[in-house]
């Protein structure tokens, strides 16, 4: 039985908490989180974009620690799950593979690319495992789409394009700060950005236009170029107005076939605008028949990847970490040819 620690009880904590109940040969033996009405199990005051409202949980059975280093210095575990702040991640995870843990972070592995290199240094010296939380290939539509690609049915992949947009979070604090969440590219597209790369590769380079809100992208359109001469693009960022409160979709470009998918949140309604839909070359749209459109479901099939990996000690080719450090490379490129006018090398 793999034994898991969570460093940090918000949201995302919470998620995690709820699905790891849905993973067999996995406990949540230990939870470290400084509110002491958190770590009592009243978790009434967590909320989230999607999942169950927080509630009061029992909590028997499960050590609590008021700081991450307790947790780890004194809690009977195999692992860490880390579901702190962005800016935290670094410290926390090399704490816990310095201690011999097993790590699974929470994107984006840092704010920066040098810190997300010195957590992956850290596994190496340490020889522990290190995944890091990439969701998006857990959805259904992009699960689909990833398994047509690889399935090679389809033919060699051509190039595509991607959305991620939001309304303006305004009631989550710090979003606009660069070293604290780093707004709406590595809080929201890195998400694009890890499955542009997990499918075409790594980025010859790149160019972004766009507008830029308290010295962060806001909203932007980025070119990415690939050594095979495959164009890849992708649209994200917030907007002010916050009647359409998330708008999602692909369309992905195959010799003998292109998927296309669109899906908002318009008013208090989330609905397909383009179903997922696979358009063949003898001119037929047949829609892709889906199972779990939970967004839970995406991070129990998620969840239940880690402990697969943990528990065998073998790698994973969706959250290994030199995906996730690619993936904040990408955004930290993009930003700088958003405020710089001009194409960036990768």
């Amino acid at each position: 039985m793999l034994r898991i620690g969570i460093a940090g009880l918000g949201f995302m904590g919470m998620v995690h908490y709820l699905n790891y109940q849905r993973v067999r040969g996995v406990k949540v033996a230990a939870i470290a989180t400084p509110e002491p009405e958190r770590r009592a199990g009243d978790w009434r005051k967590i909320k989230g974009n999607f999942g169950p409202p927080g509630e009061r949980m029992d909590l028997s059975g499960v050590e609590t620690f008021a700081t991450v280093d307790e947790m780890i210095d004194n809690a009977d575990i195999d692992a860490v799950d880390i579901t702190l702040p962005p800016s935290l991640h670094m410290s926390a995870a090399i704490r816990a593979l310095e201690a011999g843990k097993q790590v699974f972070c929470e994107k984006p592995i840092a704010m920066t690319t040098s810190d997300g290199k010195k957590i992956v240094k850290a596994a190496t010296k340490a020889g522990c495992p290190l995944l890091v939380g990439h969701v998006l290939p857990f959805f259904p539509e992009y699960a689909w789409a990833l398994k047509a690609i690889r399935s090679g049915k389809y033919g060699q992949v051509l190039g595509g394009s991607f959305r991620r947009v939001i309304s303006d979070p305004t009631w989550l604090k710090n979003y606009w700060t660069a070293d604290q969440v780093g707004g709406p590219m590595l809080d929201l597209h890195v998400h694009d950005a890890h499955f542009i790369r997990l499918v075409f590769g790594k980025p010859s380079s790149l160019s972004s236009i766009g507008r830029m809100h308290e010295g962060l992208p806001e909203f932007w359109h980025t070119q990415f170029q690939f050594e095979s001469g495959v164009t890849v693009e992708a649209t994200s960022g917030t907007i002010d107005q916050q009647g359409r409160s998330f708008d999602h979709g692909f369309e992905i470009h195959l010799e003998d076939a292109t998927l296309v998918f669109e899906f908002a949140v318009l008013g208090d309604t989330g609905r397909y605008l383009c179903p997922p839909t696979l358009l063949t070359s003898t001119g037929r749209a047949k829609e892709a028949k889906l199972s779990g459109g939970d967004p839970m479901d995406a991070f129990a099939a998620e969840l239940k990847e880690v402990t697969r990996c943990f528990s065998s000690g073998e790698p994973s080719d969706i959250l290994g970490a030199d995906l996730a450090l690619d993936a904040v490379e990408m955004c930290h490129a993009q930003s700088k040819s958003l405020a710089s006018g001009r194409a960036v090398r990768l």
